[in-house]
């Protein structure tokens, strides 16, 4: 051990001889200490937070979205349906027909969004999973059902038990409208409302999901659609097959992952991170301060010892490496049990769920507040501290010591 580190050590678990400096330690190092787990413990539940964002909206978003860069549909019949199936780790495409529509239920209207799917859509679809009333069916033989978003349904005053009283759609004719009246300028279907499904608010506002034959019928296509939504099998490369895919379909259509169908909300929610970050580590900052006057206390506290070590033969700069190092120590302790604090409340979080969201009324999709440790954070938040830690012990280092020079340091 080298002797600037050995006598840090010594000055950090030996009793001073004025007790204000001991409780200085103590609360310069218990600053780290919570600083430091509130940090990774926030980090970690944002992490959580984030991915159930992410898996709710993997329930509605396709693996790969394909639209036109260029106009709003275009034919599947031209569209290359059989070589993209053929990729080997593509396991469904659905067609999509989505649309604006104003939408009536007795006497109440809303403006949403339709959005019609092909068939197989079940297949891909983990959505019936969370249809809170009645039951994911969008057809039955020649019948058309529909299934509305919470939002939806409640604003509408949707009532699943009432097979009497239907959904009206209105979409605006093809064309130029003869007129404004709602009978030459809209088509109109009705459709009966067999499930209410609650993903994210932005959703459940304003989607309802048809049959592809409806939608179609709805709006005077034949074999037109909006987009070609693309499921994988398991274990997949999206990026691998997105660029496949790219070169099969040519420049008119663009093809999207996930993260690029909600470019601007995952977005947002790295801003959110990096701004929570950024404020948990300015806090870190102001704890920093009882470092320095622990440090900067325990030099003064120390000057007699700065004169034995020097009639010893140490020199400024060693003497600079003890109490620089005693800084260090009080850093790396605070970082370490703030670490070990963290990591044992987040262990503790995800086992157990022990804070509970909405006061465990269940009124969320998740009982708890979610928890996803990531080893970076960790090492992120470790380096960050200790940086402060470094920044905090090297100031009242250079800016004290140089008023000993009456001692003969040099």
């Amino acid at each position: 051990m080298r002797f600037s580190l050995f006598i840090a050590k010594r000055y950090l678990i030996s009793k001073k001889s004025h007790n204000l400096i001991n409780i200085i330690s103590f609360i310069s190092m218990g600053g780290l200490v919570v600083g430091t787990a509130a940090l990774i413990i926030v980090l970690s539940v944002f992490n959580g937070f984030e991915g159930v964002i992410k898996s709710l909206y993997r329930t509605v978003d396709p693996d790969l979205l394909i639209t036109l860069k260029q106009g709003k549909t275009f034919h599947y019949a031209d569209f290359p349906s059989t070589a993209i199936s053929k990729i080997p780790d593509v396991y469904q495409l659905v067609e999509v027909v989505e649309e604006d529509a104003l939408l009536k239920y007795s006497d109440k209207q809303l403006i949403g969004r339709i959005k019609g799917v092909s068939e197989n859509y079940r297949q891909v679809t983990a959505l019936d999973s969370l249809v809170k009333n009645g039951q994911f069916v969008l057809q039955e033989a020649n019948r058309n059902f529909a299934v509305t978003g919470a939002g939806v349904a409640w604003f509408l005053g949707i009532n699943l038990r009432d097979a009497k009283q239907l959904l009206s759609v209105y979409v605006p004719k093809r064309g130029n409208a003869s007129s404004f009246s709602m009978q030459s300028a809209f088509n109109n279907r009705v459709i009966h409302p067999s499930g209410v499904f609650s993903i994210q608010q932005e959703i459940d506002d304003q989607y309802v999901f048809v049959p592809l034959r409806f939608a179609r019928e709805l709006m005077d296509y034949h074999d037109e659609v909006t987009s070609v939504e693309v499921y994988l099998k398991p274990d997949a490369e999206p990026d691998k097959i997105r660029k496949t895919i790219e070169k099969i379909v040519g420049n008119d259509y663009a093809v999207k992952d996930r993260n690029q169908q909600n470019a601007t909300l995952y977005k947002v929610m790295e801003s959110e991170k990096l701004a929570i970050y950024l404020i948990l580590v300015f806090i870190l900052v102001l704890a920093s301060f009882n470092m320095i006057g622990s440090v900067s206390v325990l030099i003064v506290e120390k000057r007699k010892d700065i004169a034995v070590l020097k009639s010893m033969g140490a020199n400024k700069k060693m003497v600079s490496r003890i109490f620089f190092n005693e800084g260090l120590l009080i850093s790396m302790i605070g970082t370490m049990a703030g670490l070990l604090i963290g990591f044992v409340i987040l262990f503790l979080q995800q086992q157990y769920g022990l804070v509970k969201l909405g006061g465990g009324t269940g009124a969320f999709i998740i009982n708890a507040y979610p928890v996803n440790m990531v080893w970076t954070d960790f090492v992120y938040v470790f380096l960050t501290v200790q940086l402060i830690g470094m920044a905090a012990s090297w100031y009242p280092v250079k800016y004290l010591l140089r008023n000993f020079e009456e001692i003969g340091l040099k």
